[in-house]
């Protein structure tokens, strides 16, 4: 019946609405009669009169507040208080024609009585409608999810609120760490300490803990979180606050934990002097533009406001994506940027120099690289082509075209690299320390590098790994017990690259604050907890999700590092410092690119590895190796 009545067509349920409240109106009249004479009421002579009133006057008021189109089963507290008002100026319409007329047997006090009984009667039919259309397509109590709501604030209560009509989830308390809401109850339901979780879940059937903590920093979050851990429940955050406001959110609405509160690092605001000195009214260069960092940064150099932003990649999926998203972001900001997507890559020294002298770019961010570890491995040339003699291409066009400012985005794996990718990038930041060295005050270009590990996020990321092999019921794949890596989020790597950039003065290699390393395996059993499952292994042989140890890929390390040398430099930046690391000047280092690039033109593998053990400081080494 539910289905069939919200199948009808609005006019129809509009008529519907308009005759139930017609119908109301009469009701509401009868009891007013009968309570103000104190008898059953039979109407006569001058009372019929009233009655017609009372059944028409309410409806071009309804209309003028919109109380016919709200959508019933979303209804809520400002719906309710527009019909208060519209009853309300019903109200005075009504008691105004009953003091003007002086109706015989029509008490005067009709005017008001009969509104509020009026009152009553719709906003219990709109109440009724609202529950009893919340149950479409609603689940049997013996499959509702269970849910406590830890944050008993604003927006604990609001979500409380809104899920309240979707018949999916029983509510059975919140939980807050504030002691003056601890044993109080809000919209009926009781406020719980932290120390009562445990008790709860087990006693009451809990299923999911939703995180209502907007205002919340990361290290409380990861703290609460790692209280919660153990127990056997899926722990999500809020949806968007759109979605909460719509009063449409069901419980798969609700988003998975975002691997930044399992990091616990709280982001430094950023500084905006910084931001805006090499972007602010400047024409701007990325590379690599539609990929997870190139895009990243577009996003972010576009809210500094330059003069034009030039996106190049080879990729015209990626390029026509982020370009698309761009647009979008100019007209809702209004912002008065000109976009200018380009295709080529930087492997064509000929199409840099043509975008450089056409467009003249002040600031330029090399993001393009290939960065997939065992890929690269399995493909060395092409790998040393884009990684290193893209960087040397783009850079000599940057020479040759006055490019003010130069910033490559380098990897942790550059540092002691087991891996031709990151012997590609170290190869790379020795390209630009050695043109900086060497340059002269006419062809000052400012080169510099920033290196960062992992970004969360990005292709190839293992978190969403994860998360794709948790949907399909494990395993998850570790590649080794021991792997441990450092994370960032992009748009946190992108921000702080910005900043990097502006404080260089030529050659600097600049090195991110990472945090602490996080242990892979660690990361997939919280993950696995953190979904309301047991990790299956040997000692839980009746566990859900196993976790599959595959072994270490060609190339790939233990254990990634940020510096080559020691005791780096401080900057105006918390989260940035400047390493200070040996070079080769550009006479040694040109002869070296020589004999580099005949072996990749070659596809000479051996070659290809003997210069790069011969430039690049732990190369060839076969610490924390498996499988070269």
């Amino acid at each position: 019946m539910q289905s069939a009545v919200l199948a009808w067509p609005r006019s129809a349920k509009r008529f519907v609405v308009v005759g139930l409240d017609v119908c109301l109106s009469l009701v509401a009249t009868w009891l007013a009669f009968t309570l103000r004479l104190d008898a059953l009421h039979r109407p006569t002579g001058a009372q019929w009169g009233v009655y017609g009133i009372t059944a028409v006057l309410f409806i071009p008021i309804f209309i003028r507040f919109g109380l016919y189109r709200a959508i019933f089963r979303y209804t809520g507290q400002a719906a309710l208080i527009a019909t208060a008002k519209a009853v309300g100026v019903y109200c005075v319409l009504l008691t105004a024609i009953l003091l003007w007329q002086k109706w015989i047997g029509v008490p005067r006090t009709l005017g008001v009585l009969q509104p509020m009984i009026f009152l009553l009667l719709v906003g219990s039919s709109r109440a009724f409608a609202r529950f009893w259309l919340a149950g479409l397509g609603g689940v049997g109590e013996a499959s509702k999810g269970r849910f406590l709501i830890f944050g008993a604030g604003t927006a604990g209560v609001q979500t409380a609120s809104a899920m309240g009509i979707s018949g999916q989830f029983e509510l059975v308390g919140f939980v807050d760490d504030d002691a003056a809401k601890v044993g109080r109850s809000v919209n009926g339901a009781l406020v719980f300490g932290p120390s009562s979780v445990e008790r709860l879940v087990a006693e009451s059937g809990v299923t999911d803990i939703l995180l209502a903590l907007p205002s919340a920093s990361r290290s409380r979050r990861k703290a609460i979180i790692e209280s919660l851990r153990f127990l056997p429940v899926h722990i999500r955050t809020l949806p968007d606050w759109a979605d909460l406001a719509s009063g449409r959110v069901t419980v798969q609405d609700f988003k998975e934990l975002d691997i930044e509160d399992l990091l616990g690092r709280d982001p430094v605001p950023p500084n905006t002097e910084l931001l805006t000195r090499n972007l602010a009214g400047k024409v701007v260069l990325v590379t690599g533009a539609g990929g997870s960092i190139g895009s990243e940064l577009c996003r972010q150099i576009l809210a500094e406001h330059p003069s034009r932003l030039l996106l190049l990649d080879h990729n015209e999926y990626g390029l026509y994506t982020i370009h698309q998203e761009l647009q979008g972001l100019l007209e809702l900001r209004k912002l008065a940027v000109e976009l200018v997507p380009l295709l080529g890559s930087v492997s064509s020294l000929e199409r840099l120099r043509d975008i450089c002298k056409a467009y003249g770019p002040h600031t330029v961010y090399h993001a393009a690289a290939y960065k997939h570890v065992p890929l690269v491995e399995s493909n060395p040339a092409q790998g040393i082509a884009n990684n290193v003699f893209g960087t040397l291409n783009l850079a000599q066009a940057a020479l040759e075209h006055g490019v003010a400012s130069f910033v490559l985005i380098s990897t942790d794996k550059a540092v002691r690299p087991t891996n031709v990718m990151g012997a590609s990038k170290r190869m790379a930041e020795l390209v630009l320390q050695a043109i900086a060295a060497a340059q002269t005050e006419s062809t000052a270009t400012c080169f510099s590098m920033v290196r960062f590990g992992n970004v969360l996020g990005s292709s190839g990321s293992v978190v969403p790994l994860f998360r794709q092999q948790l949907a399909a019921g494990g395993p998850l794949t570790v590649t080794h017990p021991e792997v441990t890596r450092y994370f960032m989020t992009i748009p946190e790597a992108a921000q702080l690259v910005l900043q990097a950039g502006a404080m260089a003065t030529g050659g600097e290699v600049f090195v991110l604050d990472m945090g602490e390393p996080v242990k892979i395996l660690d990361l997939a059993r919280r993950m696995v907890e953190l979904s309301g499952l047991k990790v299956r292994d040997a000692e839980h042989p009746e566990g859900d999700i196993a976790i599959k140890v595959t072994g270490l890929r060609p190339g790939e390390k233990l254990y990634e590092e940020l510096l080559i040398g020691d005791n780096p430099t401080p900057t105006a930046h918390p989260r940035i410092m400047k390493a200070h690391e040996d070079y080769l000047a550009w006479p040694d280092l040109e002869e070296q690119l020589q004999a580099l690039q005949q072996a990749t033109r070659a596809d000479d593998v051996q070659a290809i590895k003997t210069v790069l053990t011969r430039c690049v400081h732990g190369y060839g080494e076969e610490t924390q190796l498996l499988g070269q």
